[in-house]
C-alpha cells in the first residue's frame, strides 16, 4: 500500500509507537508532520529517519484546545493539506484508589483524560473540518488493552482508552457520509519508554508470559495495522477497533 502524494499528522510523533508510525507512512510515500510536546531534539531524530521529503515538525500541548487547533492549521497551510490523522500522543500515570488523597485523585482524572481523550477528540474535529472540505480522509486512534480489561492501578488511563474507543466508533458512523474512515489500535504492552520502567520490574517477565509468544509488542508492529486502517481499501473497516496485544487478552 502506498500513501504518495497524502499528508499524514502523527500526534507523539517523536518516539515509540508515534515514531515508527511516522516511519511506516513515509516509507510510503506519505509526507509526515511529526507532533511533539517537549523534546524537539527527539522530533527532528524522528524526522532525520523518515525516507523522502518534504515532512514538518510541529509543537502542541495536546491538552490545551487553542493549541491542537493550531497544530493541525499549521499542518494545513504548510502542507496544503490533512489526509491522515493518528492520534498517538498520550500519557500515563498510576494513581491507585487505596493511597491516593481526594484531591489527588480528583487532580488525576482531568491531567490524562485532557491528552487521552479530550486533545484527541480535538484533534479530531480540526482535522475533520480540513478533511471534510477536501472530499474526506482517514483518522486512525491508538487505544489500548486497558480499556477492556481493566487498569486497576492506572484507572484514569483504562478510562481515557475506552472513551477514545467509544469516541472513535461514534464519529464513525457519523463522519462516513463524508468519506472521512475511522479506526483504532488497541495495543498491549509495547516496547517503548513509556512502558520501559513497568516491564524491568520483577514482573516484566510475567507481563511477557501473558502473551503466548513470550514477548511484547514492537512498535513497528502497532505501526503497520495502524498502516493498514488508513489505506485506500479499508473503507469498510471504519468503526473498528483491532487488538495488537499477542493474544494476551481475548475479548468477544
Amino acid at each position: 500500500m502506498r500513501f504518495d502524494a497524502k499528508v499524514a499528522l502523527v500526534t507523539g510523533g517523536s518516539r515509540g509507537i508515534g515514531r515508527e508510525i511516522a516511519k511506516a507512512f513515509a516509507a510510503r510515500g506519505a509526507k509526515v508532520a511529526v507532533h511533539y510536546r517537549r523534546d524537539l531534539a527527539a522530533a527532528q531524530a524522528t524526522e532525520r529517519l523518515l525516507d523522502g521529503e518534504g515532512h514538518i515538525i510541529v509543537k502542541a500541548d495536546i491538552a490545551q484546545a487553542a493549541a491542537v487547533k493550531q497544530m493541525v492549521d499549521t499542518v494545513a497551510e504548510r502542507m496544503g493539506k490533512i489526509d491522515i490523522l493518528v492520534n498517538n500522543a498520550g500519557i500515563y500515570e498510576e494513581l491507585p484508589l487505596p493511597e491516593a488523597s481526594y484531591e489527588e485523585w480528583v487532580e488525576y482524572f482531568p491531567r490524562i483524560l485532557s491528552v487521552n481523550l479530550y486533545g484527541a477528540a480535538n484533534a479530531i474535529y480540526c482535522a475533520a473540518q480540513h478533511m471534510m472540505k477536501q472530499g474526506g480522509g482517514r483518522i486512525v486512534n491508538i487505544s489500548s488493552r486497558g480499556a477492556f480489561r481493566g487498569e486497576p492501578v492506572a484507572p484514569a488511563y483504562g478510562a481515557s482508552k475506552a472513551g477514545l474507543n467509544s469516541l472513535g466508533q461514534s464519529l464513525a458512523k457519523l463522519l462516513a457520509p463524508h468519506n472521512i474512515f475511522i479506526g483504532t489500535v488497541a495495543p498491549g504492552f509495547v516496547e517503548t519508554d513509556m512502558a520501559a520502567k513497568r516491564l524491568s520490574q520483577p514482573d516484566g517477565d510475567e507481563i511477557r508470559r501473558q502473551s503466548p509468544l513470550n514477548r511484547v509488542a514492537k512498535p513497528e508492529e502497532v505501526a503497520h495495522v495502524a498502516v493498514f486502517l488508513a489505506s485506500e481499501g479499508a473503507e469498510f473497516t471504519t468503526g473498528t477497533i483491532v487488538d495488537v496485544n499477542g493474544a494476551s487478552y481475548l475479548r468477544s
